[in-house]
């Protein structure tokens, strides 16, 4: 499993907040709502995005923001242009006395905006939550990122703007796979920058040896791995692998798994609420629940069950 691939394992779209805002200026629209993940793509007109500690950056028809919170931020016609609308946890949108917005209006089929229309569209797909697989990626991010038009030639936002506005049998999850792929598509083209600051272990895999080792212990956690079994798997030697894993990674391979095992475990804890631990032990290698736990609870601060049952730690 690639980084990308763990990424989406967590933040994958099930019935994603979807929206197209349709603005005339003067607009704008501060964003609280504390989501993990979100984009936005300008597909006429022009914004801007302005974070809370940060220096604001200009969006023309084409490019994509990816906010990752929970930092909150503003989206404008102008920075200097005062928030009429506060989006809230749950989509809530308010004023910024608190009350319930009125100056926009619904116009049609998750769509809203200025009444008569406005020269600015964005398409917003946010993330409510993500997985513990996905957060080492996401850690990863700056608040704001911004993949240019000029920096690829992608047809996913002119198809999620045509589909967006369907109401169709299915929809959510045509929209749903669609906000994957550009996000994916995003992402990848943004890491592909020389100066996105991407990470060792993300570069990782575009070495032979270690691009190879992680693919055997993301895909296969459960195996009781070694050093020399991971490369053998390679086809080095133990002392090879081990200075060529730590040097590019940045970390020894074990201490990798160990980090990546109780990553799954946490995911699969709330993914498979019927799941015994025991079970969920063994499926990410560790040989009884007692094993697990004690790992888990000196990473994670708390039992599997306790997080499970979202207990804080």
């Amino acid at each position: 499993m690639d980084p990308l691939a763990a990424l989406l394992d967590g933040p994958r779209a099930h019935g994603a907040f979807l929206l197209r805002s349709v603005l005339r200026p003067p607009w704008s629209l501060r964003i609280e709502d504390r989501a993990p993940l979100t984009l936005v793509a300008v597909v006429t007109g022009g914004a801007w995005i302005v974070p809370d500690h940060g220096a604001p950056v200009r969006l023309v028809a084409g490019d994509i923001a990816i906010a990752r919170g929970p930092e909150p931020y503003l989206f404008a016609d102008d920075p200097a242009t005062p928030p009429q609308a506060v989006i809230l946890p749950g989509q809530e949108c308010r004023t910024p006395d608190g009350e319930h917005l009125t100056d926009l209006a619904d116009a049609g089929v998750r769509t809203w905006g200025s009444a008569g229309g406005g020269e600015t569209v964005l398409l917003t797909g946010t993330y409510p939550t993500v997985g513990e697989v996905s957060r080492r990626l996401l850690a990863a991010l700056p608040q704001i990122l911004v993949v240019r038009a000029d920096d690829w030639d992608s047809p996913l936002v002119p198809l999620l703007a045509e589909e967006i506005g369907r109401d169709d049998p299915g929809q959510e999850a045509v929209l749903d796979r669609l906000l994957d792929l550009l996000l994916i598509a995003a992402l990848r083209t943004w890491f592909a920058r020389p100066d996105s600051a991407a990470p060792a272990w993300y570069r990782a895999h575009e070495d032979a040896v270690v691009g190879q080792a992680l693919r055997l212990l993301q895909d296969q956690p459960d195996r009781p791995w070694t050093v020399a079994g991971l490369a053998a798997g390679t086809g080095v030697s133990r002392a090879a692998l081990a200075r060529r894993f730590t040097g590019t990674v940045g970390e020894p391979p074990m201490a990798y798994l160990a980090a990546w095992r109780l990553a799954l475990a946490a995911d699969l804890l709330r993914q498979q609420p019927d799941a015994t631990i025991g079970a969920i032990a063994r499926q990410v290698g560790y040989g009884s629940s007692f094993a697990l736990s004690t790992a888990f609870k000196r990473e994670y601060g708390r039992s599997p069950q306790q997080y499970r049952t979202r207990v804080p730690a």
